[in-house]
């Protein structure tokens, strides 16, 4: 046997894009399930821990009362749930241009320039992406957590340029998060690094955690670790200046910091990057009296001014059509001109 297919009140697979406090409910036709699972089921626009919030909340009830998360429903249980209406982001929008490579109302995919913070912090309140991306869709915002916000679904750091993907709504919210944790979604980079690893090509498999020596960096941990999450990484040196080299990068994790740290782990920092390295590499490779151009070296990545690294691919499923999209941005000015420079060029 199986739940009631037609609920009554609204659609179960609603957007959670109400302004208004809205309720529905459901007769459950089985038994043996919690109601978190049962209500994730039935509103899978929901995220399970905003459901269980919202059973604590007292805004899901069975046969009109109070339960807990971990309640076990019954064949015949009313179960009715009560969304409150979404509550306003305390981030303003701001007319900041965005680089949009593909929009649709479902998502939207930028190439996110150099510098531009991804998500307001103590240190970036305004002028962030998500300022931006609230100013270009309006109202038009997923609020998985019961807050009307734009979808962002995976992040790049401030000084990492690259492609995107924010979610307009909950189930493209939900879907593209679900990819990502099943590592279905491809992300491949371009980084320029200091020298050149040996071999040309690899796979760098590490356990990443927070340095014990400075939580405010990532740092590879020694296997065994219990803090550590297991990072995969493959690279393809695509031009070797000697000095630097141009690489091609792979993602199969996710880990904060991946490839600069792991790019690092192996000796080759990228360049520009003062956390992981590359500033130490800078420093080293200009005082060798012998190196030939060492004070163009600096001068050009003075002018470079971040690590370089930019996301230049994504691979996903469109949470709507299932069509695969791959999509891509093009090298940004700043790198190109520092790959011209290390080719010959001023």
């Amino acid at each position: 046997m199986t739940d009631d297919p037609h609920p009554a009140g609204p659609d179960p697979n609603l957007e959670e894009d109400q302004h208004e406090e809205t309720s529905f409910s459901f007769t459950a036709d089985s038994e043996a399930r919690r109601i978190d699972v049962f209500l994730r089921e039935r509103v899978p626009t929901l995220s399970r821990n905003h459901i269980q919030r919202l059973i604590r909340e007292s805004a899901a009830l069975v046969n009109g009362g109070q339960v807990k998360p971990g309640r076990r429903i019954r064949a015949g249980d009313v179960v009715t749930l009560t969304l409150p209406a979404l509550q306003p982001s305390d981030v303003s929008p701001e007319p900041i241009p965005l680089s949009v490579i593909f929009e649709d109302e479902h998502i939207l995919v930028v190439n996110k320039p150099p510098g531009l913070a991804v998500h307001p912090s103590p240190g970036h309140s305004t002028g962030t992406l998500v300022n931006a991306v609230m100013h270009h869709c309006g109202d038009k915002l997923s609020g998985i957590n019961g807050v009307l916000r734009p979808g962002i679904v995976h992040r790049l750091d401030m000084n990492t340029s690259g492609l995107i993907i924010i979610a307009k709504n909950d189930a493209a919210h939900l879907s593209i998060a679900g990819q990502i944790a099943d590592r279905t979604v491809e992300k491949k980079y371009t980084a320029i690094a200091h020298g050149a690893p040996r071999p040309a090509s690899g796979r760098i498999e590490t356990l990443i955690g927070r340095s014990p020596r400075d939580r405010k960096k990532m740092a590879v941990l020694s296997p065994g670790s219990s803090t550590g999450k297991e990072a995969a990484t493959s690279y393809k040196v695509i031009e070797n200046f000697g000095t630097f080299s141009v690489i091609d990068v792979d993602l199969h994790t996710g880990r904060t910091h991946q490839i600069r740290v792991h790019l690092a782990h192996i000796g080759h920092p990228v360049a520009g990057d003062a956390v992981y390295g590359g500033a130490k590499a800078r420093r080293a490779a200009r005082g060798e009296k012998e190196t030939p151009g060492g004070e163009a070296v600096q001068e050009a990545l003075d002018r470079l001014g971040r690590q370089a690294l930019h996301a230049r691919e994504i691979s996903f499923t469109h949470p709507a059509s299932g069509r695969r999209m791959k999509l891509e941005a093009p090298i940004p000015d700043d790198m190109k001109l520092f790959i011209e420079f290390l080719r010959g060029g001023k």
